[in-house]
């Protein structure tokens, strides 16, 4: 998952990550995606985060109150059980994981950033989201969204690996997807919408690219920030904010940036970030 990568001048999301360490801080690389059966589940993670309310929690009180306590209101414990299953590929549901532990940071300070703090924990994590971005991003704003479109844009990335059928439903998946981060917009007709980043969401997504290796005014030029749908001068502004908050460490002079993340890393962890640069 490395920085967005450069084309003629601009900087374009990258759709096939590199896997060079990054599991460990909760990044996934795996094959397969949730997206061919379910969307980014956002309305079951917020009441999955309500309900297991200490951020400490291990990764096995998530798994109990979904399971047993049935938490989510689901039918039959099979239901029970993929939804978990769902919600941990999406989100690893670990505290260990830094970058679940920080979305779970920042989702108690910035609930009107929640959506797109889901948006982006998920694209870290789901192969078929990350595909899709392109196709979602370059659209602009108003512009009718075309799932017929969205399957051929899939297809020419995975040349047959999906029956039609897949396709469709898949594709149905991610445009709910990114009607749920706020990329769209509609029901029966989507259109293209611009999303609301937040100081939260800037800062998290400045805190994905900081793992990856990005430092400076790098750092507001990933793929993390482009998923924002903010300029440059509001990515910054909305960092100011965040700092301002006690959230991040973000120093500024003249063209000069420098982002830190003292309350998110541990001291093991700032090692291997630095094992990354």
């Amino acid at each position: 998952m490395g920085q967005a990568m450069a084309d003629k001048g601009k900087i374009v999301l990258s759709t096939e990550p590199s896997n060079n360490g990054l599991e460990r801080f909760g990044f996934r690389h795996e094959h397969g995606s949730v997206h061919m059966a379910r969307t980014m589940m956002l309305n079951e993670l917020s009441s999955l985060l309500d309900y297991v309310s200490v951020p400490s929690s291990a990764s096995s009180v998530y798994v109990h109150a979904v399971e047993e306590d049935n938490c989510l209101g689901k039918r039959s414990v099979r239901t029970r059980s993929l939804s978990m299953k769902h919600l941990r590929a999406l989100y690893a549901l670990d505290p260990q994981k830094p970058v679940f532990r920080s979305l779970r940071y920042f989702w108690h300070r910035d609930p009107a950033g929640r959506p797109m703090l889901a948006c982006l924990c998920a694209y870290v994590r789901d192969p078929l989201l990350r595909t899709s971005a392109p196709f979602v991003m370059k659209l602009m704003d108003g512009q009718v969204f075309s799932r017929e479109a969205l399957e051929e844009y899939l297809e020419k990335q995975f040349p047959g690996r999906f029956s039609k059928s897949t396709l469709r439903s898949t594709a149905r998946n991610l445009a709910s997807t990114w009607t749920q981060s706020g990329h769209l917009a509609g029901r029966a007709k989507k259109i293209r919408s611009r999303a609301t980043a937040t100081a939260g969401s800037v800062a998290y997504a400045l805190f994905l690219g900081f793992l990856t290796g990005a430092r400076g005014t790098m750092l507001f030029e990933t793929e993390y920030i482009k998923l924002l749908d903010c300029s440059f001068e509001t990515a910054v502004e909305l960092a100011e904010s965040a700092s301002r908050k006690g959230w991040i460490v973000f120093k500024r002079i003249g063209n000069v940036f420098e982002v830190l993340f003292p309350t998110l890393l541990t001291e093991q962890e700032m090692e291997w970030v630095r094992e990354q640069n």
